[in-house]
């Protein structure tokens, strides 16, 4: 009897130190994982950081495009009305060319 309970005691020593190694692996785990989690929010807030940043970047980007777009649009309409006003310039030339052979020759001494 003092024999078997000493196998029982034996048994249950054992099965305590693998419970004590095994709570211990799992203890370096989990602060293992902690340090992991840890590391992956400050990833994820920097993402977060940067991709703001990138939005702010594409804003000014979209910003500086338009008003770009905006001062080629004034000046495009100003050479227009440039280009409408010389045709209508070479218009009238032409219309004065045209008309030429119309006006009655002068003399040449002045009569």
């Amino acid at each position: 009897m003092v024999q078997h309970v000493e196998q029982n005691l034996q048994l249950m020593t054992k099965r305590a130190v693998k419970a004590e190694n095994s709570a211990a692996k799992l203890k370096q785990e989990n602060a293992l994982l902690q340090l992991q989690l840890n590391d992956y929010r400050r990833e994820n807030e920097s993402l977060r950081r940067g991709q703001a940043a990138s939005r702010a970047a594409v804003r000014q980007s979209a910003d500086l495009a338009l008003q770009n777009l905006l001062g080629v649009l004034t000046r495009s309409r100003a050479s227009i009305k440039q280009l409408a006003s010389g045709a209508e310039s070479l218009q009238l030339v032409a219309d004065v060319l045209k008309s030429i052979d119309r006006v009655a020759e002068v003399p040449e001494d002045g009569q």
